[in-house]
């Protein structure tokens, strides 16, 4: 498609305020979903990402690496196994998860920025006790939950012009031990303990719906309040809930607004930031 220059003057008008809106504020993009497995749209994912640090907005960047982590429990025997949509994790497929997601898929993420000309570091839960964690429940195995956040290497990383990329494993003091934790969660509790104005989760769905099976009846915005009322009547429900609930979570900690968007869609983070219409569900205070 051949854009004329009254239509990029007008696209980069409407872009201006929201620009200067977030300029110098902390967004968390959570990446996973179909972005991380086509490659056209991980290249879309991670210029916009470049874009909106070169436009001074401060993005730390929180991944998972599931069909990684499959692929390689496949090459050694090992059947991946799910309770409650969250990963059983034994003592071996923590190793695994750990050598994946901090090793291969977050590097991976790292060189793929820079070659788009961005300055970013890799991170993990274990670097200078970043994620602290307990286990979540003894039938998940190596599953963690998060009970507190460490972000001085993350402001650290921002204020020296950095992109922190974050892999999602965290450490138990007490037991001396390593936790795989949710993408999704881990990015709302550092959202809200790192002052972020954004948390944003990329899905492979558009977003809230009105009616599940028709797209056009995307709800835009709706009120943290709304959201018990939204599961009562059916609404939220299914794999919704817990993207909702971490929404809901990141904004009761002060987190001004959580988004999810339709990582499917190329530019979707720029289309929810910073045009009039979005791309997904905005919830706010």
């Amino acid at each position: 498609m051949i854009i004329n220059n009254n239509t990029r003057t007008q696209i980069l008008n409407e872009a201006l305020p929201y620009i200067q809106q977030y300029y110098g504020k902390i967004v968390v993009v959570k990446y996973g979903g179909a972005a991380m497995l086509d490659d056209s749209l991980k290249q879309a994912v991670m210029s916009d990402i470049v874009l909106l640090s070169l436009c001074g907005i401060k993005i730390v960047l929180v991944h998972g690496g599931g069909p990684e982590i499959n692929a390689v429990l496949e090459k050694v025997g090992k059947e991946p196994k799910f309770i409650n949509g969250l990963r059983y994790t034994d003592k071996e497929t923590i190793e695994i998860v750990q050598m994946v997601l901090c090793g291969k898929v977050n590097k991976d993420l790292v060189e793929l920025l820079h070659t788009n000309k961005g300055k970013a570091i890799g991170l993990c839960g274990l670097d200078n006790g970043l994620l602290r964690t307990k286990q979540l429940s003894p039938e998940l195995g190596y599953v963690g939950e998060i009970t507190a956040v460490n972000p001085e290497v993350i402001y650290t990383a921002l204020d020296n012009g950095y992109i922190p990329v974050i892999a999602t494993v965290g450490y138990c003091y007490e037991s001396g031990e390593t936790y795989n934790v949710n993408a999704d969660t881990a990015a709302s509790r550092i959202a809200s303990e790192i002052g972020a104005s954004n948390l944003i989760l990329m899905t492979d769905v558009k977003g809230i719906l009105q009616n599940k099976d028709d797209e056009s009846t995307l709800v835009h915005t709706i009120e943290a309040s709304e959201v018990p009322l939204l599961k009562k009547q059916g609404t939220i429900s299914g794999g919704m809930l817990p993207k909702v609930d971490c929404c809901f979570e990141a904004v009761r900690r002060g987190v001004e607004k959580a988004n999810i968007i339709d990582g499917r869609i190329p530019h979707s983070i720029l289309l929810e930031l910073l045009t009039d219409k979005g791309a997904g569900t905005m919830i706010v205070k």
